[in-house]
Formats: C-alpha cells, sequence, structure tokens
C-alpha cells in the first residue's frame, strides 16, 4: 500500500473482512428468519416496531418483483387498518432475507432479533484470528476505527459486543450502515469521512467487496482488498489485498 499520507482512521467492513461470511449466511441470516414471527408476534405493539412494520409494508407496496405481487394480491391484503397481515410481512421479509436485499427496516428488524439471540447465549460472534490483535494495536497507536456494514448499527455493536473473543465494541469510535448511504457510492464514503472530520485521504477502507472498494478509491481513501478463504470474490480486480491485517503496517 504506498501512500504518501498518514493513515489516522480505519474504515472496516465485517461480513468476509473481519468475520467469516459463513457466520452471517449461515448463521444470523437463518436465525433472523426463524424468529420472525414469533419475534413480531411478541413485539408488534411496541412504537418501534410498528413503525418499522410500517417501512417493511411501504416497501411491499413498491416492491415491483412477482414474489411482492403476490403478496399483495386481494386476499393477502384482507385485513384491518389496511395494514397487511403479520405472517405475510413475515413471508415478505424472509424472502427478502433470502435474496439478501438491503432494505433498512429490515436491517433494523434483524438486529432487535439478534440481540435477543446474543443475549440468550443462541448466537455468538466468530472473528478472524488476525483480527482482535490488529484492532488493538491500531487504536492503540491512536488510529481512529469504524464500521461501515449493510447490517443495521444496532446488529454491528452486537456482533462486536458478543464476540468469540469477548467485547470488541469499546475499540470502535462510530459505526455506519446503509442510512449512510449505499455502499457502492463515493458520496458514502465522502460523507463518512465528513463525519468523522478527517481527509479522506487519511482513511482506509478495508472490504471484500470490489465495488466498495471502488466507490471509496473515487472518495480518495486508500483501500485494501480483503483476501479471505471461502470469500466469493477472489479476484481484486487489481486492488492491493491484505490476507493478515497483523501485517499491515500503519
Amino acid at each position: 500500500m504506498n501512500r504518501s499520507e498518514t493513515i489516522r482512521h480505519v474504515l472496516l467492513d465485517i461480513e468476509g473482512t473481519t468475520c467469516p461470511i459463513h457466520f452471517v449466511s449461515e448463521v444470523l441470516f437463518p436465525y433472523a428468519s426463524q424468529q420472525l414471527l414469533p419475534f413480531l408476534t411478541e413485539h408488534q405493539s411496541e412504537a418501534a416496531v410498528q413503525n418499522l412494520l410500517n417501512e417493511v409494508q411501504e416497501a411491499l407496496a413498491d416492491d415491483p418483483s412477482p414474489e411482492a405481487i403476490a403478496l399483495r394480491s386481494p386476499i393477502a391484503r384482507a385485513t384491518d387498518q389496511g395494514r397487511l397481515p403479520l405472517p405475510t410481512l413475515c413471508t415478505y421479509l424472509a424472502w427478502l432475507i433470502k435474496t439478501d436485499r438491503k432494505v433498512t427496516a429490515l436491517k433494523d428488524l434483524q438486529g432487535m432479533i439478534w440481540e435477543e439471540g446474543y443475549q440468550r447465549g443462541e448466537l455468538i460472534a466468530p472473528l478472524f484470528a488476525d483480527v482482535p490483535k490488529a484492532l488493538a494495536d491500531w487504536h492503540g497507536k491512536g488510529i481512529g476505527l469504524s464500521v461501515y456494514s449493510s447490517g443495521s448499527v444496532h446488529a454491528q455493536k452486537l456482533l462486536y459486543t458478543h464476540s468469540e473473543f469477548g467485547d470488541l465494541s469499546r475499540l470502535f469510535s462510530h459505526w455506519f450502515d446503509t442510512r449512510t448511504g449505499p455502499k457502492n457510492l463515493a458520496s458514502s464514503y465522502e460523507r463518512i469521512a465528513k463525519s468523522l472530520q478527517t481527509k479522506p485521504q487519511e482513511m482506509l477502507f478495508i472490504s471484500d467487496a470490489v465495488a466498495e472498494l471502488e466507490a471509496a478509491s473515487s472518495a480518495k481513501m486508500a483501500v485494501l482488498f480483503s483476501k479471505r478463504a471461502n470469500n466469493p470474490q477472489q479476484d481484486p480486480k487489481g486492488f492491493p489485498t491484505v490476507e493478515d491485517y497483523r501485517k499491515l503496517s500503519l
């Protein structure tokens, strides 16, 4: 990584970067799908959940996919107060999870469901072995650490709080999710740098997704492709790579 600027802040993706991708796809997503109906049945009267369900209903109403159109059929719409039945909304949410659609309300609901799973000890987050030491070393050098993930901020904090290496959340100063903007747009990274009051040239973004690296690079950030075993994307498309964060000289 040939940079003339000093790196003062590291911005990290999670899935496939600091945490094995299988934990999200094979543990967290299925867990959320299984718990959707019982969780929403128990908590649907709470204001925060009601607001998110309203957002889900709006998303379903505007979704042009055949799956969404089928759920909006006259039979499915038969409910009081104009709201789709809870099982219908759960079916839609489960489909969003299965297809990995980036719907913010879904991400927030998943965070709530996962919180209960972590608290019950049913979930614990694995991290790549090099991550805890690298984070501690960077933090000890005074380098700022932040997370930018498609998962909600709440879900991000839960993952690092309940990791197999203990609570690492204290090492991070800021958390960013899709409410900041899409991860494949340079404007999102510019917005993050501005909120951190840090020049983009003094920031390093690490991710396993080339489209995200392209966006961050366009925003003038230093970038590294996180090359991990079992990640779906292995070709960095010319970007510099890192396999062990402990070997980075920042």
